[in-house]
């Protein structure tokens, strides 16, 4: 890799998933940005947002990301949030390349509907705040330089390979051999 490559989209597109199995693969570090805000903060992202709100929250999102991205080439993978901001954008595409993991909403509930990690979808309707919040979040996620729809079917080892095949295609983030 020739710079960082950054997983972008909702929770449940498996950005994480992916991500580690890439850094495998490409022999490459991997970083999980809400991984690195808990172990900053010393709590979990449910526990930030409840006790210090969400604009907290973002603000240290952006200054992991910043620090991350710094490190150099590495697989970087990120909240759903962490995207929608102007400067996170603008710092990725100066940094690094970002990789929106494109799902549609039936497979990101099937993915997080168990989970109660999810601090933004503690409402009375959580299907219906994913539904909102994707319909809210498309078009900016569609900004990245880099686009990958999730297949309900495929197994991780399969999205992995369709990523560095997607990834091949950019001589300017991946070196193939020849």
């Amino acid at each position: 890799m020739l710079r960082p490559v950054v997983l972008v989209g909702m929770m449940g597109s498996g950005k994480t998933a992916i991500g580690r199995a890439l850094s495998t693969r490409l022999g490459c570090g991997f970083v999980d940005s809400d991984a690195a805000i808990e172990e900053a903060a010393g709590r979990t992202i449910a526990e930030i947002f409840a006790r210090d709100g969400e604009a907290f929250f973002r603000a240290r999102e952006s200054e992991v990301l910043s620090r991350l991205l710094a490190a150099g080439p590495r697989v970087i993978s990120t909240g759903g949030g962490a995207y929608l901001a102007p400067q996170n954008r603008a710092l990725i595409a100066e940094r690094g390349a970002a990789l929106w993991l494109d799902a549609d909403l039936d497979l990101l509930w099937e993915r997080v509907r168990h989970k109660s990690t999810r601090p933004l979808l503690r409402t009375a309707d959580p299907r219906a705040t994913l539904a909102r919040l994707l319909d809210e979040r498309r078009d900016i996620y569609a900004q990245a330089e880099l686009r990958l729809t999730a297949q309900a079917g495929d197994s991780i080892d399969r999205t992995t390979d369709r990523v560095i095949e997607l990834l091949a295609t950019r001589p300017d983030i991946l070196e193939t051999r020849r």
